[in-house]
């Protein structure tokens, strides 16, 4: 069965307009007329068609990887929901984890929310790709809402003697 990457990738929102997938590999150019590139494939696991994570790749034309990190599906918290809902237990095949057998008409990561994975990429190309990810500026990740800080006080509070 397919894996619909296309449509994984779509579903990430990455904001990189000048990209393609082919096969199960997303590329982009996340800086116009830089040398740099960014590769990100799925991570196998020890089991048969089974994905455990992604792994974001920075890539030269005349060097190869620069430099690469692995971002698994459950640091991430990507099917902690699912997993939670059907009761999967860690250290099984299917925690944190999608394979390519799925129900008919829904995707193979049915249940992933992948809010910590597109964080994690944007903290992570900021490093390589600086102001890469200002087209999609302003915006607040699906379930966060800003954080009010702390205000003082309109009077000042005496302290207490002891």
């Amino acid at each position: 069965m397919s894996l619909q990457a296309a449509e994984f990738f779509a579903e990430l929102c990455l904001p990189f307009h000048d990209h393609t997938v082919v096969g199960n590999t997303y590329f982009a150019v996340p800086i116009p007329d830089a040398p740099l590139r960014m590769r990100i494939d799925f991570t196998v696991t020890i089991h048969a068609d089974t994905y455990g994570g992604l792994r974001v790749t920075v890539v030269h034309p005349e060097r190869g990887e620069i430099d690469a990190v692995a971002l698994s599906f459950v640091d991430h918290g990507t099917f902690h929901r699912r997993d939670e809902a059907t009761n999967t237990r860690p250290n099984t095949k299917q925690y944190g984890t999608f394979d390519t057998y799925h129900r008919p008409g829904r995707p193979p990561w049915d249940g992933a929310v992948t809010t910590g994975l597109r964080d994690a990429i944007e903290q992570y190309t900021a490093v390589w790709f600086p102001g890469a990810w200002a087209a999609s500026r302003p915006r607040l990740a699906v379930g966060r809402t800003p954080r009010s800080t702390p205000t003082q006080p309109a009077t000042p509070v005496v302290g207490r003697t002891r």
